[in-house]
């Protein structure tokens, strides 16, 4: 048995410089199932993924997909990559065991909860109201190399870290505060701001709205003390009154208190996203 990967067709070149190819995972010059690598939109051209590897029924469990993993990093690493990712839906347990076996570790998740009208009112003496354009002018000032730094301290490059932190801010917010679906909120505690939440509308690849929560946060000298629970419950209540019936949200793997949180409060796993360097 010969395992290898042929193109379908030529390298899709952007203008920034992102490439994308699609191939044929063949055995002795027969297909027998398929795989995709791009560069990464949102970290940069020295970022890859691999996605879509799929090998036929009764073709796997023969190593097949291991082979063509690492055929597709190699081609990867050929075109400068230095690290490289992939997603593993929460159902697909064999995709993040090959993932483990290949050296990937998982960097974060996605999750999502069904929304009921439950949540609890605010603690005594909080209350929650929209963010002023001034808290927001603070916000914004510190939010790109704030975003930066949570990605370097997970192991991704810093130029990788600040293109994608540019990228999603500038992409999400093109009109700050007033981007359409777009909401942020503050929690005050006798006049004292002591955490913040920013909600907005989202599709989900299937096309389904969502609302999605983008940044939470308590200030440090208030936290443990149940307000990051409670920006939860209102980013859920913001949600349910726009009209929607799922929040999502993303959470670093390494962020242990805020994932045990999120899945106290009901947040199920969507997908694993996993990486390694090349």
């Amino acid at each position: 048995m010969t395992t290898t990967l042929r193109p379908t067709g030529p390298i899709q070149q952007g203008a920034d410089g992102a490439r994308a190819r699609n191939y044929d995972v063949c055995d002795n010059g027969r297909p027998v199932g398929s795989v995709a690598i791009t560069t990464d939109p949102a970290f940069g051209a020295s970022a890859g993924i691999v996605h879509s590897l799929r090998i036929e029924e009764p073709h796997r469990r023969r190593g097949r997909g291991t082979i063509a993993a690492l055929a597709a990093e190699e081609v990867l690493r050929s075109w400068g990559c230095t690290q490289v990712r992939l997603v593993a839906p929460a159902d697909n347990e064999a995709a993040r065991g090959l993932a483990t076996v290949l050296g990937y570790t998982e960097r974060s998740r996605n999750m999502i909860k069904e929304l009921r009208r439950t949540a609890p009112s605010l603690p005594d003496g909080v209350t929650g109201r929209p963010m002023s354009d001034q808290e927001f002018a603070e916000w914004a000032g510190t939010s790109v190399e704030t975003y930066a730094q949570d990605w370097i301290e997970r192991g991704v490059p810093a130029e990788q870290a600040r293109r994608k932190s540019e990228t999603d801010i500038a992409t999400i917010l093109p009109d700050g505060l007033a981007t359409e679906g777009t909401h942020f909120h503050v929690l005050v505690r006798g006049g004292d701001v002591i955490g913040y939440v920013w909600v907005a509308r989202r599709e989900t690849p299937q096309g389904e709205a969502i609302g999605y929560v983008f940044d939470v946060e308590v200030k440090g000298e208030h936290r443990g003390h149940g307000y990051g629970r409670a920006l939860m419950h209102r980013a859920e209540s913001i949600t349910f009154d726009v009209g929607l019936g799922r929040l999502g949200l993303h959470v670093f793997a390494s962020n242990t208190p805020a994932l045990r949180l999120y899945e106290s409060l009901g947040y199920e796993p969507t997908q694993y996203n996993l990486a390694k360097a090349l």
